[in-house]
């Protein structure tokens, strides 16, 4: 692999990683205070395998840039982060929450479909496992989406608010890369993000039309400042997220 193509491969693997590492720890807030006691177990259960997940992308990362995992994960700087600007949003109520959710976990899914096919051996094992475990992680969003648009009232108010405010944002998953030119022509991203985010949306605006949900914004391309725009709010989640790292940066986590 030359060094280009190394260089590419390294910004694809961050932005896997921080997208489900900063989503991990957004929602793992919710664990205490879920809607009921088997949502409090399901999304501690979830976030654990988000930020499980964003371990092993950064330990790819690692090996292959001679860097430490925990060093990347902790000790950046809220402005090196590479996480969709989906991610920037508070956590604030249960209805963003599953929104956020149900168009990050349909996104996710399709880009774990084509990684698994990539020629990079160790990007395709990983995408194979993580499709497995993800697949009860929209199965479940998806139902959490039909029950808050049949409950009517408030619970599909609030729904439909966080539907149109996230999806400006919820594209920036798809957000093109810098070096995703080489990646392509090297079969390590078996198809461009745009592909992927046309597929994307076959998946997701159907689904909240049959639930009369809005999808006004939704096919809008990604901003090209969709991985690099940073918020007050993700500022604050940076602070929590590495407040033990930094209280002892020579220890081992």
């Amino acid at each position: 692999m030359d060094d280009a193509t190394r260089e590419a491969l390294a910004e694809l693997l961050l932005t896997l990683a921080d997208d489900e590492f900063v989503l991990g720890y957004w929602d793992s807030e919710w664990t205490g205070i879920a809607p009921m006691l088997e949502e409090d177990v399901a999304m501690s259960s979830v976030s654990q395998d988000e930020i499980g997940h964003a371990k092993a992308w950064y330990e790819l990362l690692a090996a292959l840039t001679d860097d430490d995992a925990d060093r990347i994960a902790y000790g950046r700087s809220p402005g090196e982060y590479r996480h969709a600007a989906l991610m920037n949003h508070a956590r604030t109520d249960w209805a963003l929450t599953v929104a956020r959710r149900f168009l990050y976990e349909h996104a996710d899914a399709v880009r774990l479909e084509s990684l698994a096919r990539s020629s990079h051996t160790p990007v395709a094992e990983l995408a194979t496992k993580m499709r497995r475990e993800e697949t009860y992680h929209l199965m479940h969003f998806d139902v959490w989406l039909r029950r808050l648009a049949d409950a009517g009232g408030e619970a599909r108010d609030r729904l439909a608010a966080a539907l149109e405010r996230l999806w400006p944002d919820a594209s920036t998953v798809f957000t093109p890369l810098a070096g995703e030119a080489l990646l392509v022509e090297a079969g390590i991203l078996p198809e461009p993000l745009d592909a992927l985010r046309r597929r994307w949306l076959e998946r997701v605006v159907p689904a909240c039309e049959a639930l009369s949900l809005p999808v006004a914004g939704a096919d809008v391309p990604p901003a090209a400042d969709g991985r690099t725009r940073r918020t007050q709010d993700f500022a604050w989640l940076h602070g929590e997220l590495t407040m033990v790292a930094r209280s002892e940066e020579a220890a081992t986590w």
